[in-house]
C-alpha cells in the first residue's frame, strides 16, 4: 500500500519562530487538502536557517504553547509533519526533526549528525539515526549534510528504511552537487529519497525540493517558488528495484586489506629523471 508523500519549499523568516509556525500549520492544510498523510519540511524552517537566530534565545520543547499552532493542524487533519528547527535544551544546541503525530506530544526525533563547519562552532551532533513506520513504508530521516555521506543513508537503508527523508538549506551554486547527492542515495540502495529545501532568506538558499525514486530519477518537484511537491511512494517499487539492480545484494561485507605498491616511474619521468 503507498503512503503519499508531501515535501515543502518555503522561505523562512529569519528569527520569526512564531510567524515560521503559522506557516508550517498551512501546508499541513495544504497535504491534507492534497491527499498527503505525511509533510517534510526545509532546515530550520521555524527558526529560519540564520547564525544571527541560532546564537540567540532559541525555543525548546519544555514549554510547547510556540509549537501549538502546528500541533492544531496536525491534529486537525490527521497529517504527520516532519519539521526541523534549531533547538535548545538547556546544556545543548541541536538541528533537530521534530516528529509530530495526531495525539502525540512533539517528538525530538532526530538530530543532524554531520555538522557543516559554521555550524560546529553553535551546535553539537546528534549521536544515533531514527526511522518511523507508516503502513509497510519505513522513514529514516536526516538533515542536510547528512545526505553527502554515502554511509549515512546505506545505515538508514540497512535498518530497514525505505525512503531517506533530508531536510536541507544549499546556497546558491550548489545545485548540482544537491542534486547528485540525493540522486546517488536512492540508487545506491535502492529506496525513495525526498528532499525539502529552503529558500530565500537570508542567504539566497536555492530550494530544490524533490522525490527521487530508487533508481534515482526525480519524479516530483516544486515548479513554483514556493510550494509542496507531492509523490506516492510504493514499497513494491523499492522490491522491484532491489530485485533487477543487485548492487545492495551483491554489496560486499569485507574488501579485505588495502595494499599499496611503491612509487612507479612512467615514461615522462624517465626521461626527465625526476
Amino acid at each position: 500500500m503507498t503512503v503519499r508523500i508531501a515535501t515543502v519549499q518555503a522561505e523562512a523568516v529569519p528569527g520569526a519562530v512564531e510567524v515560521n509556525v503559522a506557516r508550517a500549520a498551512q501546508f499541513v492544510t495544504e497535504t491534507a487538502d492534497a491527499g498527503g498523510e505525511l509533510v517534510l519540511f526545509p532546515e530550520a524552517f521555524l527558526t529560519g536557517y540564520d547564525e544571527t537566530a541560532f546564537r540567540g534565545p532559541l525555543p525548546n520543547l519544555e514549554d510547547l504553547a510556540w509549537l501549538a499552532p502546528l500541533q492544531a493542524a496536525v491534529d486537525e487533519t490527521g497529517i504527520i509533519a516532519v519539521v526541523n528547527t534549531a533547538l535548545e535544551d538547556g546544556l545543548h544546541r541541536t538541528l533537530t526533526d521534530v516528529l509530530l503525530a495526531p495525539g502525540a506530544p512533539p517528538l525530538p526525533a532526530y538530530a543532524k549528525q554531520h555538522l557543516h563547519a559554521p555550524e560546529r562552532s553553535i551546535f553539537v551532533s546528534g549521536e544515533r539515526g531514527y526511522s518511523f513506520r507508516i503502513r509497510d513504508v519505513e522513514f529514516a530521516l536526516s538533515v542536510c549534510y547528512d545526505a553527502n555521506f554515502p554511509e549515512h543513508a546505506a545505515a538508514a537503508s540497512e535498518a530497514g528504511a525505505t525512503v531517506y527523508l533530508n531536510s536541507g538549506a544549499y546556497f546558491p551554486g550548489g545545485d548540482r552537487r544537491r542534486d547528485l547527492h540525493l540522486a546517488a542515495r536512492a540508487l545506491d540502495n535502492g529506496i525513495y529519497v525526498v528532499y525539502s529545501g529552503l529558500i530565500g532568506a537570508p542567504s539566497d538558499f536555492i530550494g530544490g525540493s524533490a522525490v527521487f525514486d530508487p533508481l534515482g530519477r526525480r519524479i516530483a518537484s516544486v515548479d513554483e517558488r514556493e510550494g509542496l511537491a507531492i509523490a506516492d511512494i510504493d514499497p513494491a517499487v523499492v522490491e522491484d528495484v532491489r530485485r533487477d539492480q543487485r548492487m545492495w545484494t551483491d554489496r560486499r561485507e569485507n574488501l579485505g586489506t588495502f595494499e599499496r605498491s611503491g612509487e612507479l616511474r612512467g615514461r615522462a619521468a624517465r626521461a626527465t629523471g625526476v
